[in-house]
């Protein structure tokens, strides 16, 4: 485990809010030069704590507005049913999340849809093919209370 300071973390709460700003912008910030910013950044990547730099899309306006979670239950918990669904899942671009999960179900998968008839299709085409699948609950998002990306730290 990789001991952070008080710094590191004011630059990863400040990345996390807008991965846009500079370095310069990061430095004046938390008033530090830049070349020392610069240095931790660099540490922070090499480490694995910064894993990757994305941009965040709103899914409303690229008409992806409806997010339907599926609790999906396989018919044998045996390693090559899991190996199967995971490089499935790994497939389907309409999978954002997919999480094994502890319970009374396998798996908890997030997927983003144009609207129910495209989520139907989908459903019928991709998720229920799977074979080793003997259950899909799938729970329709009414309204987005809280969707972030950031770790709390």
């Amino acid at each position: 485990m990789v001991h952070l300071d008080d710094t590191d973390l004011q630059i990863l709460r400040l990345l996390q809010t807008n991965a846009q700003l500079t370095i310069k912008e990061i430095a004046t910030q938390i008033n530090l030069s830049i070349t020392p910013v610069h240095d931790r950044i660099k540490k922070l990547e090499r480490e694995g704590i910064i894993e990757k730099y994305v941009t965040m899309l709103n899914r409303k306006k690229l008409n992806k507005g409806l997010v339907v979670y599926c609790n999906v239950t396989l018919d044998k918990q045996q390693h090559e049913n899991f190996r199967e669904f995971n490089e499935a899942m790994l497939q389907m671009p309409e999978v954002v999340e997919c999480c094994v999960v502890s319970g009374t179900f396998d798996y908890l998968i997030k997927i983003v849809a144009t609207d129910v008839e495209s989520y139907h299709a989908f459903y019928q085409e991709k998720l229920a093919s799977f074979k080793a699948i003997s259950h899909i609950s799938s729970f329709f998002v009414m309204s987005e209370v809280k969707s972030t990306t950031a770790i709390p730290i």
